[in-house]
């Protein structure tokens, strides 16, 4: 045997006996769309795990969601993961995003396999979240307002200028708002409802998450969120008295899509499979998200808001994920809502 032949054979064995993690190749770039705290995690353990270099990109769903359209006919990201599912429902309408069947989809609860049928498995649920908001018990107290329970309450008067909540174009958490009010009450009471509500709120935000955050501090008295950022805040020894309103709310289910065109497209496969499994999935209570897992055999957080406490609504993820829908609604807000004076 030759010493080139001999080197040669020695180092396909080395390659075999290595550990996955060790053989593994390539990149990946990541657009996350939930909190910081559990993105990095997520690139970190997937790092850790496979060898695959990831490239991770924070933004909120409709910002994200804007840059891949943006990018459509030159792809730069290879995974959306997180945020609501609401936009990634139309990437998936507007063919930004590529029909994958995870072989993991039978571990999943039902909820999450009914969007992905929806989307022509385009997208798929990988966790789910109550809408609501939290306001800060201290002050509320100091300024003797009474305690709101209904969404009908951060109307009244008392709340002027008192309320935060994101701005709907930007993200999803907001739109899950517009969308939540419209089949609560009806159109037309909803945008009524609507311009009452835009008198007391003194920021739209970026972030979906943000208002928690304001309300914790006591930048503002009342923040719209998802439940469980609420819950992340008091986790963390916030003041705040959590609410799910009275007349029933809405929910998401935060989905994760692999986005047409990318560039790596076999670790997209990967990382998708890798993110519906339970160790993955655990990583959200670990970062203090406080979501359901899609994932049944995934550990719940104990501090998570659960679905059977809450007066959910029977939202429908089809009709107010579609393209036109989400276009009509976001242009009849910014003309009679934010446009209108205070």
């Amino acid at each position: 045997m030759t010493i080139t032949r001999h080197f040669v054979l020695a180092g396909a064995l080395a390659l075999v006996l290595l550990p996955a993690a060790g053989r593994a190749q390539g990149s990946l770039t990541v657009y996350c769309s939930v909190q910081e705290e559990w993105c990095r995690p997520m690139a970190q353990t997937f790092e850790r795990t496979t060898g695959i270099r990831v490239a991770m990109t924070r933004k909120s769903s409709g910002e994200t969601m804007t840059q891949i359209r943006a990018e459509a006919t030159n792809p730069r990201g290879d995974v959306w993961w997180g945020g609501t599912g609401d936009p990634h429902m139309q990437a998936a309408e507007e063919n930004l995003t590529l029909e994958y069947r995870s072989p993991r989809m039978t571990e999943l609860h039902d909820w999450a396999t009914r969007q992905a049928e929806q989307a022509r498995f385009r997208t798929i649920g990988i966790y789910a979240g109550a809408l609501g908001y939290s306001y800060n018990a201290p002050e509320l107290a100091r300024r003797r307002i009474a305690a709101p329970r209904c969404w009908a309450d951060l109307v009244r008067p008392d709340f002027r200028g008192e309320i935060q909540v994101a701005d709907p174009n930007t993200s999803g958490t907001a739109y899950t708002l517009l969308a939540t009010l419209l089949q609560v009450m009806g159109e037309e009471p909803a945008f009524t409802y609507l311009r009452a509500l835009h008198r007391n709120v003194n920021q739209y935000t970026r972030s979906g998450a943000a208002p928690a955050r304001a309300a914790a501090t006591g930048e503002t008295l009342v923040g719209i969120t998802f439940l469980h950022d609420a819950v992340t805040q008091k986790v963390a020894g916030a003041p705040l008295e959590i609410v799910a309103p009275c007349e029933g709310t809405g929910y998401e289910i935060g989905s994760m899509s692999i986005i047409r065109g990318a560039r790596n497209l076999d670790n997209a496969r990967r990382f998708y499979d890798w993110a519906l499994s339970p160790e993955a999935q655990a990583l959200g209570g670990q970062a203090q998200s406080f979501q359901l897992p899609s994932n049944r055999a995934a550990p719940i957080p104990p501090q998570a808001p659960r679905f059977e406490d809450i007066r959910l609504i029977d939202y429908d993820f089809a009709r107010w994920g579609s393209a036109e829908e989400r276009t009509r609604v976001l242009t009849r807000w910014e003309r009679e809502v934010r446009a209108s004076g205070r």
